[in-house]
Formats: structure tokens, C-alpha cells, sequence
């Protein structure tokens, strides 16, 4: 039997991840208190694997998820058919109040929200550019995407 479009422009396990290792913005869905979907758009680094962003603790998104954890997280671009390729990921946004991996999330994508050259997770970031990071991190949280599935598609395979 031939193979479906569908399975001819899904990306492999390893495909995913280097796709989403190469970018930093994530369309993030969560569930409002009415069942609608909250949709925003957030700066994100990987951590263990794993999509994660840093946002305010009173915001939308962290009151949806502590009444509920379904999350959607889709990363995707490309401009002409012939070029999509996105990611999606379903699954649970973890809400981690931990200083450490906060911190380590935050120095990554704080420094692309400011315009400074970005780091790689874990590496030393300038002590006056870290502390500010740190001090905006004080009202945050960690959010982690924890996927149950990813549908995936590169239309460049056809």
C-alpha cells in the first residue's frame, strides 16, 4: 500500500527535535474558565527536551493551568504550501515554581526578549545583564510543555 501524504510529511523523532531546538516561538493554547481557548504567542528555550517559557504567575495562562493543565503548543513557519512545517505538541503545561530551572529558562529567553546575544542553557550570562534577568524572574513561573502527542508535517518532503 503507498504511503498517505500525511505519513510522507511527517517529520521523524528526530526531525521534531531539532526543528523545535532551531526556534524560539511558540503559539501556546490553554483552556479558559468557559472552555475557550486562551491562544498567546511566548519566546521558549528547550529544557530537558521539553518546550519552556517563563511567565507571570497571575497571568491568563498560569490561571488556566492550575484550573487545568491541557496545553497545546504549536511552533511552525514557512510562507508558500509548498514550504509548512510546523509541530504540534498536546499535552499538560506543568506549572514549575523551582528558582533553579526558572532561572536557567530565564537567562535564555530573557536575553532574546532584550535584544542580547542568547545563550545556550546553562552557560554564564554577564553578572549585570543576569541580575536584571533575575530580578524580572522573581514574579514568574516556569511552564513546561509535558507532550502526550506531537503531530508533525514538512511540506518540503513532497
Amino acid at each position: 500500500m503507498a504511503a498517505s501524504k500525511r505519513d510522507k510529511i511527517k517529520m521523524s523523532p528526530e526531525e521534531v527535535a531539532e526543528y523545535l531546538a532551531a526556534n524560539f516561538k511558540v503559539q501556546v493554547a490553554t483552556v479558559g474558565k468557559d472552555g475557550e481557548p486562551h491562544l498567546v504567542t511566548m519566546f521558549y528555550t528547550l529544557y530537558e527536551g521539553k518546550i519552556a517559557f517563563t511567565t507571570y504567575k497571575s497571568s491568563q495562562k498560569v490561571v488556566n493551568l492550575r484550573r487545568n493543565p491541557v496545553m497545546t503548543c504549536l511552533v511552525e513557519d514557512g510562507v508558500e504550501y509548498g514550504e509548512l512545517r510546523g509541530v504540534a505538541l498536546y499535552g499538560r503545561g506543568l506549572v514549575v515554581e523551582d528558582p533553579g530551572p526558572r532561572s536557567k529558562v530565564g537567562m535564555v529567553v530573557g536575553s532574546r526578549m532584550a535584544g542580547l546575544p542568547v545563550p545556550k542553557l546553562g552557560e554564564p550570562v554577564d553578572p549585570v545583564i543576569a541580575e536584571g534577568i533575575e530580578q524580572a524572574l522573581a514574579k514568574r513561573v516556569l511552564i513546561l510543555m509535558d507532550p502526550e502527542r506531537v503531530v508533525s508535517w514538512d511540506h518540503r518532503k513532497v
